[in-house]
């Protein structure tokens, strides 16, 4: 069989990975601070070897680095809702206890009174897990520092405050993505946190929408589809000009 047939094999096989990118992409348009983070490309290698001289196959470029482009403002009017502005991440932990990072600004108070994000990851504040009295109204500052109200207090009350969220900004250092789809610090090990500094900042009562473009994400996938029956087309014809040839080389 002739060599060239294992062209476009190759390519298949490398851009599987691209195909699960994208997927994985169009599966998060709906996720609240979802952001782009895994990168691909496709570079032509020359297949050095004794015959092999004219032969070029397909190597993809992997780069994966959290992209922290903004996504659209919503806005909700929950006073749990916050949405990251600029590059500002929150400060999270994990389900194996590491502190790890997240745009996901849905929170909400569980039954033991400690907030979480809308996945289930504990909020950290400056000084540990952040927890508000049960009952309490709470409010949000820019900042993000946390009060809380009793709704029950008899007279003008003031607000007291219960902790701060651990923001962190991230515009100097890469972040890439976790098995469990939070953000940690890229080429350190799980668990380093960002260094305090820069203005983080939240805006109240909304939320961020994904960065990624439904349309886009669409557009890439019909190109890649299409670049897949391709190269299945060419390993048609390639198996035809086999039979071909090996028919002529048979006896009358």
């Amino acid at each position: 069989m002739d060599k060239l047939i294992f062209n476009p094999l190759a390519t298949l096989r490398e851009q599987a990975v691209v195909r699960q990118a994208i997927v994985h992409e169009l599966s998060n348009v709906a996720t609240v601070g979802f952001k782009r983070s895994f990168q691909t490309a496709l570079r032509s290698l020359k297949f050095e070897r004794e015959g092999f001289d004219t032969r070029y196959q397909a190597q993809a470029l992997y780069s994966d680095r959290i992209d922290l482009k903004p996504g659209p403002l919503m806005a909700t009017g929950r006073p749990l809702d916050v949405a990251m502005v600029g590059n500002t991440v929150l400060t999270v932990q994990g389900a194996d206890g590491q502190a790890a990072y997240t745009r996901r600004g849905d929170l909400r108070v569980n039954a033991t009174g400690q907030v979480e994000t809308g996945s289930g990851a504990l909020v950290l504040g400056e000084a540990g897990p952040l927890s508000v009295p049960a009952g309490f109204d709470i409010t949000i500052t820019l900042d993000g520092q946390v009060f809380a109200l009793d709704p029950g207090q008899v007279g003008v009350a003031a607000p007291a405050a219960v902790g701060r969220l651990r923001l962190r900004d991230a515009t100097e250092t890469p972040l890439s993505r976790r098995e469990d789809g939070l953000f940690q610090v890229a080429g350190q090990p799980p668990g380093t946190e960002l260094p305090a500094g820069g203005t983080p900042a939240v805006q109240p009562r909304a939320l961020e929408g994904s960065n990624v473009g439904a349309v886009d994400a669409m557009t890439r996938m019909i190109d890649h589809a299409r670049s897949f029956e391709t190269q299945i087309r060419l390993i048609k014809e390639m198996k035809e000009l086999d039979a071909s040839g090996a028919s002529m080389m048979r006896q009358g």
